[in-house]
């Protein structure tokens, strides 16, 4: 890459970035809002995620990061709901799940051109990738894949009791609306005809099983929404991206972590999506983990099939939103080009999950 290629790059992240973050607004908000932290000195976007959009703003005297929804959404909707998103990392704080504290919310989008909200910045190690940190052994990843499972059920400790929790969301009947609504979602937002996505959203509707109790979920939970202790990789301290949180059955939240579970036999082209990490030696697998959150949440064993396959197809949905958003012009991150692919990959894993229950 030619030196004018690298400069030519940095501006057009630069541009995109302040298209996404006008810094003179941002300070001028900032001023009045947190003025403990001073001018902004530099303002860089984090990478990886492929919905809100979050970037380390460093000031004179702290650093925090900031989150807004991605460019192109239209209003509406829970999951760039910024206020929501907040509202829950404060709940979660004082039920001692581990998450950065929310600063402030500013809810005027002609600030930035979008509501959005401050949060501290949580340091420590995110896993991202196929390829683990060099110190990593599989005893470490046995001992991150069971904290992986004990977080989760922390989670899901926090019921509609809370009042905060109960306003999230309708527990009842949650499992038909998920199924409903991504299958919807889905109508939406396709660009190409995908029989497998069909077929899947088909299986889906016909074989609902029956709830199995209502709590606060993630409905995102994988590694890379973890922030890990850098001086001890199996201790979590911080769990991200909570725009997806509702009140829902806990298993269709363990499904979802299933579909980005990948093994080492699975194939390759699904491993070549960047989830990779899971299939290195030491890891539980999709079947060990099931088990292992059914005895620690004290929930009945029952077939996994159903909430696997539900996590694959709604993968596949909420990659194809992001593809649909980058066909129509409204994002241009090249990463986006090729998930249309994806979303064929994940359905046919899909349709065989349901095949072989």
């Amino acid at each position: 890459m030619s030196s004018d290629t690298r400069r030519d790059t940095g501006s057009a992240a630069a541009s995109e970035i302040e298209t996404a973050v006008p810094r003179a607004s941002l300070e001028a908000w900032l001023a009045t809002t947190l003025p403990e932290l001073g001018r902004i000195v530099e303002l860089t976007k984090f990478p990886g995620g492929f919905s809100n959009l979050t970037y380390r703003l460093r000031a004179e005297r702290g650093e925090v990061v900031l989150r807004r929804p991605p460019l192109g959404t239209l209003p509406g909707g829970t999951a760039h709901d910024m206020p929501r998103e907040a509202r829950i990392l404060g709940t979660l704080l004082r039920r001692g799940v581990p998450a950065p504290e929310p600063l402030a919310v500013c809810e005027d989008a002609d600030v930035i051109g979008a509501p959005f909200f401050v949060m501290t910045h949580v340091a420590g190690r995110i896993l991202r990738g196929a390829t683990a940190p060099a110190e990593m052994t599989p005893a470490h990843f046995t001992a991150l894949s069971q904290t992986f499972v004990e977080t989760l059920v922390a989670i899901h400790g926090a019921t509609p009791a809370d009042p905060v929790i109960a306003c999230l969301g309708k527990p009842m009947g949650y499992v038909a609306r998920q199924v409903e609504g991504w299958t919807e979602r889905w109508q939406r937002a396709r660009t190409d005809d995908v029989p497998a996505m069909e077929a899947l959203a088909s299986w889906l509707a016909a074989r609902q099983p029956e709830e199995s109790g209502a709590c606060l979920v993630h409905n995102d939970y994988k590694y890379d929404n973890l922030v890990l202790d850098p001086a001890d990789p199996t201790r979590i301290v911080a769990v991200l991206d909570w725009e997806m949180a509702t009140v829902g059955d806990p298993l269709l939240d363990v499904g979802t972590a299933l579909g980005y579970w990948v093994e080492a036999g699975d194939d390759p082209a699904f491993r070549a999506l960047g989830l990779g990490m899971t299939a290195l030696p030491g890891n539980l697998t999709r079947a060990e983990l099931w088990a292992e959150y059914l005895v620690r949440s004290g929930r009945p064993m029952r077939p996994m099939a159903f909430y696997h396959a539900f996590g694959l197809f709604k993968i596949a949905v909420i990659a194809q939103q992001i593809y649909a958003r980058y066909r129509k012009g409204q994002s241009t991150d090249a990463r986006f080009a090729r998930l249309g692919e994806a979303v064929q990959l994940l359905a046919l894993m899909g349709e065989r999950t349901a095949a072989h229950p």
